[in-house]
């Protein structure tokens, strides 16, 4: 990460915005919370909330529980991500557990395992109602088949 130490005018966007970055060689482990942005190259187990965005580097690995406005992983993650926003999977991250968020991509050459939840839709609505009409039609055919073969005499 560089720094602009020459600026004479202070970036007005910036001035607001907290941003952590957890270095490579250190392991951590408990419940940290964050504001702003954080992005992690480093070993972490346990509880992350951010109220921003949470960056996974290359080289972090993360297992435990991962609340966060945004997740962008590039890493290695195990265990539950809950994103008020949008979980973006990249090229060289690998994801094993429980994604739930709004808008959840993978790019190609990620790996994901595990449970993506997004929300209720109107199709899930349906379902039911489609599952019963199946149910039914399966009663109508055993039906059918039992008139049938009193008719053929079997």
């Amino acid at each position: 990460m560089m720094w602009n130490h020459n600026s004479k005018k202070p970036d007005s966007q910036g001035e607001g915005e907290n941003f952590t970055f957890l270095g490579r060689d250190v392991t951590f482990h408990g419940v940290v919370t964050f504001d702003g942005t954080v992005r992690i190259d480093s070993r972490f187990e346990g509880e992350i909330h951010a109220k921003g965005t949470l960056v996974v580097a290359e080289h972090a690995v993360i297992k435990g529980i991962i609340t966060a406005g945004i997740v962008i992983c590039n890493g290695k993650i195990k265990g539950t991500i809950t994103a008020s926003e949008k979980v973006q999977l990249l090229k060289s991250g690998v994801l094993i557990g429980e994604v739930h968020a709004p808008s959840f991509s993978i790019e190609e050459g990620a790996h994901f395992q595990g449970l993506c939840d997004m929300g209720p839709s109107q199709w899930a609505d349906q379902e039911p109602q489609a599952i019963e009409n199946v149910h039914d039609l399966t009663a109508h055919r055993s039906k059918m088949l039992t008139l049938a073969e009193s008719e053929s005499g079997m």
